[in-house]
């Protein structure tokens, strides 16, 4: 089975890929693997708990951070994304902090590498995302309720005041969400896993607020009904007839010729920002072909020699190649199929988020509008790895919209 490692970058919890994205990374084998978490995602709503697939949550918290033991050395740190690079920057003390840092976000390093040290941990590193210190907590009222609010980046969490999990929010110094956790010989080479409690492996700290990513149905609502199920199916298994309609060569089209891929995924990406949903899936292929050769034309345009000029154009060419050598019946109908894929995602998340134990809103010029967690992930335990499943349109629309006030950006 191909791991979905493969489409981590050094296999560090830094890029996922959606879910319905699979058949454009690998063609055949990438469609296999959509069903393999389809019908494992399905089983685990049936509330069946022998399950070989999980889920965590998508919390839209922000910075990431990581925190652990530097092997080189022995020594606790904290540190950004930037912990993966060839000259990785790692925070062993306040001083480190304050020599790098500035604002806000050296205010929140040097509140998680003091309270994080209290852990204890011995070895590896645990990856999180930062959803509060006091000063981003604030009360306000929602719909006639107070909440205790937090806004880490688009959506704003929303917790009762009167509540037990409220009154924790309110007395900690930080907020984090565990997600990932990596071990290894070095900073370099370590290996990431997922869906594992953190948590647990933590000393209890007073002043700590923090979390699992693991998806926790605590009410027992995210549990299909058989009406539910018989739908879900059906649309699962009309995505596999479809599938048996597409020749193999026309799948591994795309897969095969990395150029391609990147720019297939460019465009799609641009219907997703815009909000415009994919219906008629012959004429999005024309557009990407289109999209295509206007993309190099202005290229091609841009140089200076002919030698310029005519190596742009064998680029073309061999980017085109496999959709030009392909029916655009048959290119289409792979977007047809994402399609179906994405029918089957949306129930999957839409059952999920009904066990969500935290409010979640925007913040408009209107006040605040009831929103979505941002999305989950499922993770395949038999290869450790996971894909995003997110509504696209839901979530990048709020998240571009300039009605949508943002907390923290990078």
């Amino acid at each position: 089975m191909i791991k979905f490692t493969e489409y981590l970058i050094e296999e560090k919890n830094v890029h996922m890929e959606h879910l319905e994205d699979l058949v454009l990374n690998k063609g055949l084998a990438g469609a296999r693997e959509i069903f393999n978490f389809l019908t494992s995602l399905g089983v685990m709503l049936s509330g069946d708990t022998k399950k070989k697939i999980s889920a965590t949550v998508k919390w839209d918290g922000a910075p990431s951070m990581f925190m652990g033991i530097d092997p080189a050395d022995g020594k606790f740190f904290v540190a950004k994304k930037g912990i993966f690079n060839v000259n990785p920057k790692l925070y062993k003390s306040i001083s480190d902090i304050d020599s790098d840092l500035s604002g806000e976000l050296k205010d929140k390093f040097k509140i998680a590498f003091t309270e994080f040290k209290k852990f204890g941990i011995k070895s590896g590193v645990y990856q999180g995302d930062f959803m509060f210190m006091p000063a981003n907590i604030k009360t306000q009222k929602i719909n006639d309720v107070s909440y205790y609010t937090f806004q880490p980046n688009t959506i704003v969490y929303a917790v009762p005041v009167d509540s037990a999990l409220g009154q924790s929010i309110k007395k900690a110094k930080i907020g984090i969400v565990w997600h990932t956790t990596y071990t290894g010989n070095s900073i370099q080479t370590m290996k990431a896993s997922f869906g594992k409690s953190i948590v647990a492996r933590l000393n209890k700290v007073s002043t700590v607020w923090m979390d699992d990513a693991t998806y926790k149905d605590v009410s027992g609502q995210a549990v299909m009904t058989s009406d539910e199920t018989e739908k879900y199916r059906q649309i699962v298994s009309s995505a596999g007839s479809l599938l048996n309609q597409i020749p193999t060569s026309a799948l591994n089209a795309i897969s095969n010729n990395e150029d391609l891929l990147n720019l297939v995924k460019m465009y799609n990406n641009l219907k997703v920002k815009s909000g415009e949903k994919i219906t008629n899936t012959k004429e999005h292929t024309k557009g990407l072909v289109n999209y295509i050769v206007d993309k190099f034309k202005k290229e091609e345009e841009s140089k200076k020699t002919e030698k310029g000029k005519e190596s742009t154009k064998e680029r073309k060419n061999r980017i085109l190649a496999p959709l030009t050598n392909t029916s655009i019946e048959d290119i289409s109908k792979i977007f047809d199929f994402m399609n179906i894929i994405v029918q089957a995602k949306n129930i999957i998340i839409s059952k999920m988020n009904s066990a969500s134990r935290i409010g979640t809103f925007l913040r408009t010029p209107n006040g605040f509008k009831a929103t979505t967690p941002e999305g989950y992930v499922a993770i395949d335990h038999l290869s450790n790895g996971a894909v995003k499943l997110v509504d696209r349109l839901e979530f990048s629309r709020a998240n571009i919209s300039p009605n949508t006030s943002k907390g923290w950006q990078t």
